[in-house]
This record gives structure tokens, sequence and C-alpha cells, in this order.
């Protein structure tokens, strides 16, 4: 038995053929793989049209009939209702009003189909598969592009009344300060790619007040080019400006996670992307930050992880849904 899994992204889609169940071992459950540029200019009807004819494809050169599928798992960036089946026009999918990708799809292959929203599929890669393994109240964060959770309370995904659960990063943190998720001073504001530049220009203009020097800017025009990665380059060269961009991110990321610990009371908190590659200097600062923030009863019993999955989480969160 095999499953087939669809991860649905504004620049790229892929088609993912893994195994019918899952085992101790992550080795060897994804089989193969055909990944194509999405190209929203098209349309939803032809993007979703190559979509099945990439998992025709895959089935086919890995001599896999559709009667061999256990279910086609579905991952893709909110607004969407899990419940129906539906993708309701996400940012990064502009047409994608309304489209029954579940009805689709399940009547294509004869079998069921499930959707859910990236971070929450996520949330569920890492909980089977990943850091949060064995555990029964896990909080997964996206903290890449932007900044969203999944949920996974009491040993089942928890998606909310409208799949609205787990946007965290709308949470204002303070009064001012850096966009995100359309609200200055938000979680997503202080703790994303897009927040880190932010906050990077905003912190920059006041180094060149100040005539304060940074290896990567010397005037106005340097400062558009800065980059959450390039900032933390820098940081890990020890460049003062990029440090203190930083520790900036990392304190309002410490008092994000205490909001979290306090309120969900989760064993693990796994995060991805940034906090990934860079958890060395991240953990030492968001502890020290938890232990002034965060009900000491609830900070005791809760880990922060690194994500395990790396770049292959889409994958596994596309078939994991179905598990």
């Amino acid at each position: 038995m095999y499953s087939l899994g669809v991860d649905i992204g504004g620049t790229k889609c892929a088609v993912v053929l893994g195994k019918g169940e899952v085992s101790d071992s992550i080795d060897g459950f994804i089989i193969d793989k055909i990944k194509f540029p999405t190209d929203v200019n098209r349309g939803w009807k032809k993007i979703v049209d190559e979509i099945t004819e990439k998992a025709d494809e895959l089935l086919l050169r890995n001599n896999v009939s559709a009667e061999s599928l256990i279910g086609v798992g579905v991952s893709c960036g909110g607004p969407l209702d899990s419940k129906k089946g539906v993708i309701n026009c996400p940012p990064n999918l502009p047409d994608w009003d309304g489209v029954p990708i579940v009805k689709i799809l399940s009547e294509h292959y004869g079998v069921k189909c499930v959707l859910h929203n990236d971070a929450n599929a996520c949330a569920v890669a890492e909980w089977r598969f990943g850091a949060g393994k064995g555990f029964n109240n896990v909080v997964f964060l996206t903290f890449g592009t932007g900044m969203g959770a999944g949920l996974i309370l009491d040993g089942k995904l928890y998606s909310g009344t409208n799949d609205g659960a787990g946007e965290v990063g709308h949470i204002r943190l303070a009064e001012d300060g850096p966009a995100g998720y359309g609200k200055n001073g938000s979680f997503e504001g202080f703790c994303s790619g897009g927040g880190i530049k932010n906050l990077a220009e905003i912190t920059a203009h006041k180094y060149l007040e100040l005539n304060k020097k940074s290896v990567l800017f010397t005037c106005e025009d340097d400062i558009k080019k800065l980059t959450a990665q390039n900032v933390a380059a820098a940081m890990c060269q020890g460049d003062e400006f990029a440090i203190e961009v930083y520790e900036k991110c990392a304190e309002y990321l410490g008092r994000g996670l205490s909001i979290i610990i306090d309120i969900l009371n989760p064993e693990v908190i796994v995060i991805g992307s940034i906090f990934e590659r860079n958890s060395e200097f991240f953990l030492p600062r968001i502890k020290s930050v938890i232990e002034k923030e965060a009900l000491c009863f609830n900070a005791e019993v809760c880990e922060i992880r690194s994500a395990q999955l790396g770049d292959r989480i889409g994958d596994f969160a596309a078939l994991g849904v179905l598990f």
C-alpha cells in the first residue's frame, strides 16, 4: 500500500509518493518525488491539471496503481476549509477562490483525500516523524517567511473552529515595532524572515544617524539589500549591528514562546527554519526570557527543540496528514 502527498506553494508544487504506513524509522518512507514551478499566472485549473499529471507520472514510473493508494494528503497555505476540502484564496495563490481540491483529487484517484494548511501539516510531520515524535502536546512554529503555528493537543491535531487556530504571528508583543501579519509589533513582525529584514532596516537607520558601522552597510542604498540571511551571516561573524538585530528577535521570540507555554502548557515546542539554522544563538537567550516571563511549573515541563526534517518537511507534511 502507498500514499500520495501534494505540497502546493506559490513558487513551487511537489507530488510525493510514500509508503502506506508509518514505521519507527523515516528512512525509505518517501519513495519518489516530482516538483515543478507553480506559475500562478496561468490560473488554478492548469496548476491542478499539472498536479494530477505529475502524480500520474509518479505512480507510473514506480509501477504503482491507484488501487494501491490508501489516500492523498494535501498541504497548502491558508485560508482554507479542511472540513469541506476547499482552498480559499491564499495570498500566494490569488485566484484559488473556493477551489475544491479534495473533491478533485479524491474523484481522480478513487480514495480519500485530506487537506490541511501548511503550518498544521508541518506540525503533524514533526510530530509523526521528527522532533515532536513521542509527545502528546506539541507546538510547531514555522519561523520562516512568516510566523505561524500548528498545534497537536492531547495527541490530536487542533485546527480550531474554522482552521484559524495557531495564528500566533498576529499576537501583538509590543506597542510598536516592525510590521508582520498587518500589525506593527506583532510576533511575526519580530520573528520571521520579513520581520527580521524590517527590524534590521530600522536598526540600520539608527546606526547611520549615530555614525556607527557594520560590515553590511555604509549608506542608505545598502540598507535596502538587508535580508534575514545576510544579517544572520554577519551575526555569526561577530558584527555588532547584526548581533543587536538578532538579540532583539530572540527577546521577542522568548516572549512569544512564554505566552504559548502559559496558555497551552505543551511538552515540546518545535521551531523550524530561521531558528533551526541559528539555534545555538537563540536557545540560551530565549530560555533566559522564558525563565522571567513564563510560569515556572509550565516552563519546567516544556522542551524547546529545533525541527528535524529540514528541507524535507514539506514532503513529510503532505503525506503526514493522512496518518
